[in-house]
């Protein structure tokens, strides 16, 4: 990591802003020149929780790859490698089937996925975004990678007092863990009998086949304006 990079991607971290997560995104957008950015969490290729988002698009690109598995976090993630894509308009669908869409509407016209992992314990991901075509130059690219060293060890400190398989008391604090959709996908496992796994397929499925956020059906699920039945 080269050194002089750190000690500005540091030096920003403490000097105003939001504190915790949210400054993390608010300086790796600031650094790379990018519209937005965010920090997710993903265990066995899948989103998991969102550390944290700049603004609104980021939020909505990050739920939407929670939706619908797909993007260029889950990607950086499972490949281990950056995923470049500095077109999302010229690429469509090609790129991700249903992604490229819900990221097109919401205002992002390209995306950039970085692995947040250290060693080869892979963490999560670090996804850019810009309101505009274009591609990373390389002194961007490069502190793209810096901010996502740096964000991985900002999740394994604030890791540090957590029980294996359970958030840390300070990670827990700064992340958004889509908690209502875990509750709803624990009330869709009773009401169709199948494993909570299974049940957070199906609602994920719903989400993909109606066009809606995954949080907004399983709100609807938890208070009880959708059912779901066995054979539907």
């Amino acid at each position: 990591m080269p050194a002089e990079r750190l000690v500005r991607v540091l030096g920003l971290l403490v000097t105003g802003g939001a504190p915790g997560g949210r400054r993390l995104c608010e300086v790796a957008a600031q650094v790379t020149e990018m519209s937005g950015a965010g920090v997710m969490l993903l265990s066995e290729d899948r989103p998991q929780a969102s550390l944290c988002s700049t603004d609104t698009v980021s939020a909505a690109i990050e739920e939407a790859q929670y939706t619908l598995g797909e993007g260029p976090c889950v990607d950086a993630h499972r490949q281990g490698t950056p995923i470049i894509e500095a077109d999302l308009a010229a690429a469509g669908p090609s790129r991700w089937a249903a992604f490229s869409t819900c990221a097109l509407d919401a205002g992002a016209r390209a995306v950039f996925g970085f692995p947040v992992r250290i060693g080869t314990v892979r963490l999560g991901a670090l996804n850019l975004y810009r309101d505009r075509p274009g591609a990373l130059g390389d002194d961007q690219q490069a502190d793209a990678l810096v901010m996502a060293d740096v964000a991985a060890s900002a999740i394994l400190a604030a890791q540090s007092d957590g029980y294996p398989g359970e958030l840390g008391v300070d990670l827990e604090a700064d992340t958004h863990v889509w908690t209502v959709v875990h509750q709803a996908a624990g009330m869709v496992s009773i009401q169709l009998d199948i494993p909570v796994g299974d049940a957070l397929v199906r609602l994920r499925a719903h989400a993909f086949r109606t066009g809606r956020p995954a949080s907004e059906v399983a709100r609807d699920i938890v208070e009880r304006r959708l059912h779901f039945d066995p054979g539907t």
